[in-house]
């Protein structure tokens, strides 16, 4: 066509949005369309309406390059649509839009790729994103087939294809996959052991799975947790049963000779479990110090069995409590009753008075912190208004203040227990010493009501303590801060006249559990070899290396452990961090580290401070409780995994 041929025609506005790509041209008597980015002509005039103009847009390769680059190279831009010039556009106008941006570009594809001038799209990839964002975020498969979602990503890439539930279940199968093989091999290629955690969580109320997870700090000195398995238990099982699910994951992630520890809940449900496990670990000498390290109980669990136990025999009492803020904030005319009340006592506290939540222990201890406040006030309004009948008497409320002292001394030190996220074991010793002491003391209290409520709780906690003091006085040494002294200063207040006796247990651990990693250290490893790797002439001088053998002992030479004893303390302070001391002293103490390394990975605690004062186990995300039971696994598994890259 000759320009003089063309007669570009303005008679009058054109509405569509389509002629912001295409010139409206006359060419004789009709008109026509041409592509302002790939010049073809098409129809143009006003009977042949815009739907084959649109559907060029579509198709037109050029344009699409084009659009998308520019979109991309001019930044972002507030009016910009995906392939239509910025211009402000009527309602017809964003309709067409709509229909533009969510329809599929037909374009190249190479592997999953698109390729549209100097921009790339690859398919398979948004797809994989797509499914790693499900498992990370938890949301649910269903989303893809959202109302809401499918306009979203259509208007934001529509050369995206939407995947199906089945194809992104799949897609996120297949993630979990390659992330186990991952796992798997760091795990494989870890210089020390590996730690277990095992958690119960509930699903729709009567659904259990048993999680569990590793620990272990890495070639970086990081401390490292990744879930291993998320099962679906039988809560009828017996005990040989679980114990030989947790078997099977150990022999599937072929870290059953590596394994140094299992922590689990303190209860007694659970000591056949760990006892099958440990005679089967020690019958292949898998175990160090003969597993006397193995059985490890939450030390957070136990303090929320504690408080526990603090509630339920002071509930009668928390009833009280509990109706006395029911009764004032029943009506408005009561509540500015129990208002005048506070005036008239003095009470300028700012606390209101919250009811506590059932399935929140730690609402209690917050209901009974805020009413000790109004004490005077509740007595007060006991004798203004007959129909509060409820009032706490003077010896209630002692006891309400002994019962809240007691759960705010389990607060504060619960609070130690999970302020990281991956605490180091060497951190729990002292307060777990101070739990001791102090029930020491409430066992002594004259008052009849603490001093038997605290032997009942000593009871609990002294089976804890046979099970968890060792381990944790052993971390408690690996710490150049305090090394023998902390124990050495607590045992005295807990044993008396026995301590120096205990003090010896825990020091003759030390060395043979010292002696133990010694003989699988680097160092032993390469005197095997150069004493079965010599050379085959007669070494004239073997009496003598004999005789140095047997002589060495009485020459007192030190070992790691002999001279990291004898070093000074390294000072305390609030900003220390025992894994990087490690990680720049290994050198100095090549056998020690790998005995360190095995022992501050232990989790001494695995609960959370927001569960830790909640009635039951943890929950399971509502989005995934109908998932099988394998695709499950595979994304609880993920997205820790994923997570843990971020």
């Amino acid at each position: 066509m000759e320009v003089s041929e063309v007669v570009n025609v303005h008679s009058r506005r054109l509405k569509s949005v389509v002629w912001n790509d295409f010139d409206r041209v006359k060419r004789g008597d009709t008109f026509v369309a041409i592509c302002r980015h790939c010049k073809r002509v098409l129809s143009g005039s006003s009977t042949s309406g815009t739907s084959h103009l649109r559907n060029h847009l579509i198709r037109c390769r050029r344009r699409s390059n084009h659009d998308i680059s520019q979109l991309l190279t001019r930044g972002k831009k507030k009016e910009s649509t995906l392939g239509l010039t910025n211009v402000g556009y009527n309602q017809d106008q964003r309709n067409e839009i709509v229909t533009v941006a969510s329809t599929n570009f037909e374009q190249g594809h190479v592997d999953g790729t698109v390729y549209t001038g100097s921009f790339s799209f690859d398919h398979r990839r948004s797809q994989l994103d797509l499914a790693r964002m499900i498992m990370l975020h938890g949301y649910p498969l269903s989303m893809v087939e959202d109302v809401g979602f499918k306009m979203f990503v259509r208007n934001l890439q529509p050369l995206f294809d939407l995947v199906t539930i089945d194809k992104l279940e799949a897609d996120c199968l297949e993630i979990y996959k390659k992330e186990k093989q991952k796992v798997y091999e760091e795990l494989d290629k870890l210089p020390g052991k590996v730690s277990l955690s095992a958690d119960r969580w509930v699903a729709n109320g009567d659904m259990q799975y048993l999680c569990l997870i590793a620990y272990y700090i890495d070639d970086s000195w990081a401390l490292k947790k990744k879930i291993l398995n998320f099962l679906k238990i039988d809560p009828s099982q017996a005990e040989d049963s679980l114990s030989e699910v947790i078997m099977d994951s150990l022999r599937d992630w072929d870290i059953d000779r590596k394994l140094f520890s299992l922590t689990i809940d303190n209860h007694s449900s659970y000591d056949k479990i760990v006892c099958r496990i440990r005679d089967q670990l020690c019958q292949h000498r898998f175990l160090m110090c003969e597993g006397q390290l193995f059985d490890v109980r939450c030390a957070a669990s136990t303090v929320k069995f504690l408080v526990q136990d603090v509630l339920e025999t002071s509930s009668e009492i928390t009833h009280k409590i509990r109706e006395s803020i029911r009764y004032v904030k029943s009506s408005r005319e009561t509540q500015e009753k129990f208002n005048e009340m506070v005036q008239l006592a003095g009470i300028n506290a700012q606390e209101c008075l919250p009811l506590d939540n059932p399935f929140q222990r730690n609402s209690t201890y917050i209901m009974l912190e805020a009413a000790l406040e109004y004490k005077e006030a509740f007595l007060l309004f006991q004798e203004r208004d007959p129909g509060y009948s409820m009032c706490p008497s003077s010896l209630d409320w002692d006891r309400v203040q002994a019962i809240t002292s007691i759960l705010k001394f389990f607060h504060e030190v619960s609070n130690v227990f999970v302020e990281s996220k991956h605490s180091t074991a060497n951190t729990y010793f002292s307060e777990i010493c101070d739990i001791h002491l102090q029930l020491i003391v409430w066992c002594r209290r004259s008052d009849d009501f603490i001093s038997s409520l605290a032997l009942k709780l000593k009871s609990e906690f002294d089976e804890y303590w046979k099970k968890c003091s060792l381990i944790m006085a052993i971390a408690a040494i690996l710490d150049p801060r305090f090394k023998m002294k902390l124990v050495e200063y607590y045992y005295p207040q807990i044993y008396g006249d026995n301590a120096s006796d205990c003090i010896n247990i825990v020091s003759n651990c030390v060395k043979a559990l010292y002696n133990g990693h010694a003989i699988y250290s680097p160092l032993a490893s390469h005197e095997q070899a150069s004493e079965n790797g010599g050379s085959d002439v007669k070494d004239r001088l073997a009496g003598y290396d004999k005789f140095l053998d047997e002589t060495s002992f009485s020459q007192n030479i030190n070992s790691d452990l002999d001279k990291y004893l004898e070093e000074p303390l390294f000072p305390r302070d609030v900003d220390f961090n025992i894994l990087n001391w490690w990680k720049v002293h290994a050198p100095k103490y090549p056998v020690l580290s790998m005995m360190v390394r095995n022992i501050l990975g232990i989790p001494i605690s695995k609960v959370a401070l927001e569960s830790l004062f909640d009635n039951g186990h943890r929950t399971l995300n509502h989005h995934w409780s109908s998932l099988k039971s394998d695709t499950l696994q595979a994304f609880m598994c993920s997205q820790d995994w994923i997570s843990n890259e971020l």
